[in-house]
């Protein structure tokens, strides 16, 4: 969707490789307009397309991958000033990095070893050198593998920490607000967060959990309550609602409140969808086919949802402005028939999407920390990976 004056949703698809499963947003030509990349599941690829500024999009541009990319996330690995491409591949248990030209197109992948079954990835300046990082969530050893970057586009092999019980999605942002950037995960089977707390030198401090809802898929952080503090907010698939734990501070985060969702919430993202400078919550229904809405008052607590229609399932989606109206736009995969779809919305009414297929996992990130659009990525798997 693409934001207008008047509430004027247009569809605009184009196709991807098979089975696409997750999208980031990035400038990958340097022409100051978005572009996007897609994880395509099926046949081991990422498909970028290339914007023109003006809502729409070229054809895809294919890239290989590893075995089964569920995750992709975007940042500038190697200091060029272009931005680089980084996907969690689940069969193989690696990562695989490309590296950006800056003309919209990228080098082969090189490959790094992360946990086993990797299914969301972040990224992050984890030891205070300018240089991007990487984090990955493994869901079937119950860790995260942190791979610092040496600022050449290389990483060093991986460390791992432990989390809870099925990591299925992770984030980072400074939760103690000591300048070092700290993780996030969200543990689909023991209904909790992990925080990590990094030292500042690429290490991380044993986990500290916090109980949320019922099979969390997805994670987030922004400030909600204008405190200066990170908040954390999760998206529980299995009792229909979002968890807001509010921070501190100091590391530490209070007790969760809950909002309602529709049916399954799978994926979750921030962004102020009014214009009134106080971030919002949105999630993907997969149960309930549609997203919710949370309008949030700025004081860390928020309306109730407002729904909006969707095809069917949840689809994986990213936000940015496409079009350069100062408004926020949505890109949507859709997981069947192997397309991505672009819709605007007027944003003072927030958005109705028309979505379709399914998708099959989420991550996000959210703290700005890269220096580019909000991502959010999104999930839907009513059992594990499989």
């Amino acid at each position: 969707m693409i934001g207008y004056d008047e509430f004027f949703p247009i569809q605009k698809t184009y196709s991807t490789d098979r089975v696409p499963y997750s999208v980031a947003v990035g400038d990958f030509n340097n022409d100051t307009h978005l572009d996007i990349v897609v994880a395509n599941r099926r046949v081991a690829t990422v498909s970028v397309l290339v914007g023109y500024g003006d809502g729409s999009f070229a054809n895809q541009t294919t890239y290989s991958t590893g075995s089964r990319p569920v995750s992709v996330v975007v940042g500038d690995f190697n200091n060029d000033n272009h931005l680089d491409i980084a996907a969690a591949n689940s069969i193989d248990n690696t990562v695989s990095v490309l590296l950006g030209y800056g003309n919209g197109s990228f080098a082969n992948q090189t490959k790094y070893l992360t946990g086993s079954s990797p299914v969301s990835v972040a990224v992050g300046d984890f030891n205070n050198d300018t240089h991007l990082d990487i984090v990955v969530a493994n869901a079937d050893d119950n860790t995260v593998s942190v791979l610092l970057g040496y600022g050449n586009g290389s990483f060093a092999n991986q460390s791992t920490y432990s989390t809870g019980l099925v990591p299925w999605s992770v984030d980072v942002g400074d939760f103690n607000s000591d300048t070092r950037l700290d993780i996030v995960t969200a543990n689909l089977d023991d209904n909790t967060v992990s925080v990590l707390l990094g030292y500042g030198d690429g290490s991380f401090a044993d986990e500290i959990t916090y109980l949320i809802g019922s099979s969390p898929l997805s994670v987030a952080v922004g400030d909600f309550n204008y405190d200066t503090h990170l908040d954390i907010v999760v998206a529980n698939r299995d009792d229909d609602t979002v968890s807001v734990l509010l921070g501190y501070g100091n590391g530490s985060f209070a007790n969760q409140k809950t909002y309602s969702t529709d049916s399954q919430p799978s994926s979750i993202a921030v962004k102020d969808f009014n214009n009134d400078t106080r971030l919002d919550i949105v999630t993907a229904n997969f149960g309930g086919n549609t997203v919710s809405v949370l309008l949030g008052y700025g004081d860390g607590s928020f309306a109730n949802q407002t729904t909006y229609l969707t095809g069917s399932g949840t689809l994986a989606v990213a936000v940015g402005d496409f079009n350069h109206d100062t408004r926020t736009d949505i890109v949507a995969v859709n997981f069947n028939n192997n397309t991505v779809n672009f819709y605007n919305w007027r944003a003072a009414k927030l958005f109705e999407m028309l979505l379709d297929e399914e998708v099959e996992w989420i991550e996000s990130n959210f703290d700005g920390s890269v220096g580019f659009e909000l991502i959010a990525i999104c999930n839907l798997l009513n059992s594990k990976l499989n």
